[in-house]
């Protein structure tokens, strides 16, 4: 019965730890439908450029109108502003995913084992996506010349996020074989446990039968050891 309750502890916290690795991909793909978003501004923000570099737009306002570039800065800067609202919402259970800081991470530590060792551990490591660590925040379109600068830096900011969104998919698929395997682990716990609880169980009922079989005999022993002295008065009188 001890060794079935400890494999019973041991299965309970496999199957737990089952279901942190499901949170965990549950925060990925999270993050990874944020950054998705942020990836398709870069590249909004990459063809603005582009277009902003080419000389064919004026740089300078005429009659009272704003210049070709002077409007293509205003949705560059409204475009900065989504990634930083993408960036510093996008929580999970409350913790902010994609809101570090340049040169720090926010590290998020998942329990994907039973034990207390580091192998039953996993951190999931996460950059900040504001527009001020992708160093895209004070690009500007309002010329040719800084337009041409700010195609490098969009670039830069496209190769971070790629980045990111690959090593989240790294993160994913190790998630997916750890939970493969905690259930298969759990399960195959589950039918040893079920065979020792039925070893139990039909050694129990053998020391039940005996003890009945021998209760049985005693007091059939006892009957019969209170009927001779009645037999022997029977044939004294």
């Amino acid at each position: 019965l001890a060794i079935s309750e400890t494999m019973k502890a041991q299965i309970n916290g496999l199957n737990q730890a089952k279901r942190n690795a499901q949170d965990g991909i549950s925060l990925i793909q999270t993050a990874e439908g944020a950054l998705n978003e942020v990836h398709a501004i870069l590249q909004r923000l990459n063809e603005l450029a582009v277009q902003a570099a080419n000389g064919t737009y004026s740089e300078r306002a005429s009659d009272d109108e704003p210049s070709d570039l002077a409007n293509i800065q205003k949705e560059v800067k409204s475009l900065l502003i989504e990634i930083d609202h993408i960036a510093n919402s996008t929580k999970f259970n409350g913790t902010g995913l994609l809101s570090a800081a340049t040169s720090s991470t926010t590290n998020i530590t998942l329990q994907i084992g039973a034990g207390s060792s580091e192998d039953d551990r996993m951190t999931i490591n996460l950059t900040g996506a504001n527009s001020t660590v992708l160093e895209v925040n004070e690009i500007s379109l309002s010329s040719q010349a800084s337009a041409q600068a700010a195609i490098g830096l969009i670039g830069s900011a496209i190769d971070k996020i790629s980045t990111q969104r690959a090593e989240l998919g790294a993160y994913q698929n190790r998630l997916e074989h750890i939970i493969n395997n905690l259930g298969t682990t759990a399960e195959n716990l589950a039918a040893a446990n079920s065979r020792i609880r039925d070893v139990d169980m039909a050694a129990e009922m053998s020391e039940f039968t005996k003890s009945q079989v021998l209760n049985q005999a005693g007091v059939a022993m006892l009957a019969q050891a209170n009927m001779a002295p009645q037999s022997i008065l029977k044939l004294l009188g």
